[in-house]
């Protein structure tokens, strides 16, 4: 991506304006969903390939920035907690992509991105960082926004309600996922603290490839291999990296705000894809509505607060 930073210490000032780098992942991110629903491979190979070729890729990065690894202290707390975080990301990516081939990708985009609620939760629970007031009315009209999501997938059966709880289930282990990671961004550099996370996730996932029996890690033909390779460049190293990097400069609640573009695009590209052509129903669009203008209330009175430093977490 172009972006370095010096490992130890919080520039003054970023060395690249990290709004644009946050609106290029949000528009990585978007084709996310979209792309999944063309691949043959189970969820837990799309998400063991997509981190393998992203951790390659930072690995080929530090190579040539031995600076990433100069001066880093790490405590054993500090490597557990890496690795709980990359746990975390891995169960997020395996439960959100499955959910794609169980609901529509509108709705799995939309109630994947409710992260800032359980953000909020787990932050007052493990961080003793209570929220406001509007923030818990943010939390409710977002709820309410998931349920109303719920009930139109009803009538499609099980299998998408299936789906609609875990792509809620990938917003809450991402949620962790930046909860615990909030401080280790702070002691290490970007690319240092993605290839860690990033490969821990994707240990766990090729192990689980490699044990699991109906999840080969090869013989795909060459289209799912141009996806893994495609959400790899994007929404991993655009997109998952390019928050990480903006958080370090901006409030996370502005990270926030951006992912809120997301579900939005994701929306609009399967709606024009014609291969896809999923049309959002009208009572995906009210509890769309809902639950981003649930998350927008919330995260407004966070700024209204100050947002102390650490306070909220990162999205993505």
């Amino acid at each position: 991506m172009g972006l370095s930073e010096s490992g130890a210490a919080r520039p003054a000032r970023a060395p690249v304006p990290p709004g644009p780098v946050l609106l290029v992942g949000v528009a990585a991110m978007s084709y996310a969903g979209p792309i999944v629903r063309f691949s043959s491979a189970p969820s837990l190979v799309i998400a063991a390939w997509r981190l393998t070729f992203s951790v390659a890729f930072i690995a080929i990065v530090l190579a040539f920035r031995p600076a990433a690894w100069r001066g880093i202290r790490l405590s054993p707390r500090d490597w557990l907690q890496a690795g709980a975080a990359g746990l975390l990301l891995a169960a997020h990516f395996w439960s959100w992509i499955a959910s794609l081939s169980l609901t529509t990708v509108s709705s799995s985009v939309v109630l994947v991105s409710t992260q800032p609620i359980f953000v909020a939760l787990l932050s007052t629970v493990f961080l003793h960082e209570r929220a406001t007031t509007g923030q818990w009315v943010g939390i409710v009209i977002a709820v309410t926004g998931a349920a109303v999501i719920g009930w139109g997938d009803f009538g499609r059966g099980s299998t998408a309600l299936a789906g609609d709880l875990l792509a809620t289930a990938g917003a809450v282990f991402v949620s962790g996922y930046y909860v615990i990671g909030r401080n280790l961004r702070q002691k290490l550099d970007l690319w240092l603290y993605i290839g860690i996370v990033y490969g821990v996730a994707a240990g766990a996932f090729l192990v689980l490839g490699a044990i699991h029996p109906r999840a080969a890690l090869t013989g795909y033909p060459a289209r799912d291999w141009l996806i893994f390779a495609a959400l790899a460049a994007g929404p991993m190293m655009l997109g998952h990296t390019g928050v990480n990097y903006a958080l370090r400069y901006l409030r996370a609640y502005i990270a926030n705000l951006a992912l809120l573009g997301e579900p939005i695009g994701a929306t609009l590209i399967a709606w024009l894809l014609p291969a896809i052509n999923e049309v959002p129903g009208p009572q995906t669009l009210v509890g769309a509505v809902l639950i981003l203008g649930g998350i927008a209330l919330g995260v407004s009175r966070q700024a209204q607060r100050g947002n102390r430093p650490g306070v909220a977490s990162e999205a993505g």
